[in-house]
């Protein structure tokens, strides 16, 4: 689709095109640990400085890992749902350089769907 400068279309078309800044750098890996509570979830800080949470339950797992996970190539998150009998489980990864506040934003939606049964 061509749109003339001057027509009524124009600027919205410019506007859509112009460049935008993107959040990026790791940011502050504390947004996504504050959703956890000690009442749900087990905290283990290893002697690499890695992070582990799971939950109470064993079924939800999240691994921060600030250098690196090893055997991985550059993942610095991982969120992995452990399956049922009758349905798979799922892993989710994101670069060590992801912001935490979108790897916050999905730990909250895989929290959210979870209900205690």
């Amino acid at each position: 689709m061509t749109v003339a400068p001057g027509s009524p279309g124009f600027s919205t078309t410019f506007e859509a095109l112009r460049v935008r800044e993107w959040q990026l750098g790791p940011g502050q890996p504390m947004h996504v640990m504050d959703q956890f509570s000690v009442d749900d979830f087990n905290l283990v800080v290893d002697d690499r400085a890695d992070v582990h949470v799971n939950s109470k339950d064993g079924r939800f797992y999240l691994g921060w890992f600030p250098h690196g996970r090893p055997g991985a190539d550059g993942e610095g998150w991982a969120i992995s749902v452990t399956g049922t009998a009758k349905e798979r489980g799922y892993h989710i990864a994101f670069d060590t350089e992801t912001p935490a506040e979108i790897v916050a934003a999905a730990v909250a939606r895989v929290l959210a769907t979870s209900r205690r049964l």
